[in-house]
């Protein structure tokens, strides 16, 4: 008696169908799972064999094996219960045969038979549409994840004789969807309230145009948290084709909100200083996502950079190169998409007040001050497009009544330019400016005679490097956008230039 029926798994960040085999045979009653599975399948057997007795079905005394195709694959988490409790009842002949052919099975079993809801549904779904099923069995919490993808139908069930039901083609009883928690739209804060910063304001419409790194540094007190927390307001919606790829990543890390819609907000990510290596690069036996994958065409914002740890730091130098993360381990080596605009921020020393002595006196040695930028490296410090200071606001700008620039005027201008910029990389899998290689910053970023005389000298003078070279071409092809000229301007160069010129400041 033989059994097959289709489950999914999840590789990276994508779903892939699992053939799920199922034969008894005379024999000494046993039931042996193969296929790669982790720990967490193996002990599906003891879950399934209590979920069919309790539905009122019986489980069979006999030899069990059930076989997890493709074998090389790694099979990892509760989602085939379902699918193999239903094969247990097809092969030994208490479900029709032909059943499940058409259809992808999702579930976690408790011991009393109701299907308990997991992980990763999104991606899963997507590659079930791919493979040509036309339907989806999952439980009831999952099924407006699964609603997302279009073109496949979705079954919502409570257990696991609902499930049975359903492929012996019995209408369901009425089964209302029990979604989780519905999310609005999140209420970012404006930038109408800011008083002052009138520069730093104007820094961070330039990085949310381009989608370029960005630093604030300044005094304690001057703002910097402030301002980085009301980025998101000024950053336009996702498109379809990316709150989809961001979506999955949230469903495989359990963050889905659960509400029957894509969300169209980018992430803000603002992980806490004492994060580890592996929580923000992603980590694991079977590796996971990590902060700088949830930021994915997001914001990633480290607050107090110089208080995270130096081997943290260290990891966001390949993401922040490659736009993503590679993670090796014995049993698996994935890559994850982590295109993300990191904000940080950061006081000149521990104290916070060296050059700024108008307001208090350094206290900090010499020594210290060494120690503590040195957790910020050259290499990290030259992957960041835009460094700005924050000083310190006197206090009549700050009881002005008058009220700053709102979020809706900067990101009209913003959307602006983004829409220039998908015009410009249509076609290719290039989005923002910057994320343009070599060959395009030759192609889009040529400089008259002025503008190269100016770049020459400031390279010169600031000691750049090649990547801060192309870096300030970057952002200066970003503030042409913004001004509506499709040649880069000498005042452009200049103003990305400024933008580079800060830590010089403070490291030298």
């Amino acid at each position: 008696m033989y059994a097959k029926l289709y489950s999914c798994t999840v590789v990276g960040i994508d779903g892939y169908v699992v053939e799920v085999e199922v034969d008894i045979s005379n024999g000494l009653p046993t039931f042996d799972i193969v296929g790669l599975p982790d720990s967490a399948v193996r002990e599906s057997r003891d879950r399934v064999r209590a979920a069919v007795k309790n539905s009122g079905a019986q489980f069979p005394l006999q030899r069990i094996t059930t076989n997890l195709a493709p074998a090389d694959l790694k099979k990892e988490g509760s989602g085939f219960d379902l699918a193999i409790a239903l094969g247990v009842m097809i092969a030994s002949g208490q479900l029709p045969s032909d059943a499940a052919t058409d259809s992808l099975m999702l579930g976690e079993l408790a011991l009393d038979g109701s299907i308990r809801p997991i992980t990763g549904v999104l991606p899963m779904v997507i590659a079930g549409k791919d493979r040509g099923f036309r339907r989806v069995i999952v439980a009831r919490e999952n099924a407006t994840e699964a609603m997302l993808v279009e073109g496949i139908d979705i079954v919502p069930v409570a257990s696991l004789s609902q499930a049975a039901a359903v492929l012996r083609g019995e209408d369901l009883p009425e089964n209302p969807i029990v979604p989780s928690a519905e999310e609005g739209d999140p209420a970012w804060e404006d930038f109408a309230d800011v008083r002052g910063q009138k520069h730093v304001k104007r820094a961070m419409e330039v990085a949310a145009a381009g989608m370029h790194n960005l630093l604030l540094i300044g005094p304690p007190g001057s703002g910097k948290t402030m301002l980085a927390r009301r980025i998101p307001s000024i950053l336009p919606l996702m498109d379809v084709d990316e709150a989809l790829e961001v979506t999955k990543i949230r469903s495989i890390a359990g963050l889905f909100a659960g509400h029957p819609r894509l969300d169209r907000w980018r992430p803000f990510r603002s992980p806490h200083h004492t994060i580890s290596q592996a929580g923000l690069i992603g980590g694991g036996a079977i590796p996971k996502p990590g902060e700088v994958c949830l930021a994915h065409r997001g914001v990633l914002f480290l607050d107090e950079m110089p208080e995270f740890s130096k081997s943290a730091l260290e990891v966001l130098r390949q993401p922040l190169e490659d736009r993503e993360v590679t993670l090796g381990r014995a049993r698996a080596v994935l890559t994850y998409p982590a295109e993300f605009m990191l904000i940080s921020s950061m006081n000149p020393c521990p104290c916070g007040f060296f050059g700024y002595e108008e307001d208090r006196a350094c206290t900090c040695t010499p020594h210290q001050i060494r120690r503590y930028r040195s957790k910020i490296s050259g290499p990290l410090l030259d992957r960041i497009d835009i460094h700005v200071e924050v000083p310190r606001v006197d206090y009549q700008t700050l009881s002005a009544a008058e009220q700053g620039e709102s979020s809706e005027a900067i990101r009209e201008r913003v959307e602006y330019a983004h829409a220039v910029q998908r015009e410009r990389f249509s076609g290719t899998s290039i989005r923002y400016n910057a994320a343009m290689p070599p060959s395009w910053i030759r192609r889009h970023c040529e400089l008259n005679r002025e503008s190269r005389l100016l770049l020459q000298q400031s390279f010169d003078t600031l000691g750049l490097s090649a990547r801060a070279h192309d870096r300030i071409l970057k952002v200066a092809r970003t503030i042409a956008d913004l001004a509506g000229n499709e040649k880069i301007q000498a005042v452009h160069v200049a103003e990305a230039i400024q933008y580079r010129s800060l830590d010089r400041k403070f490291w030298e």
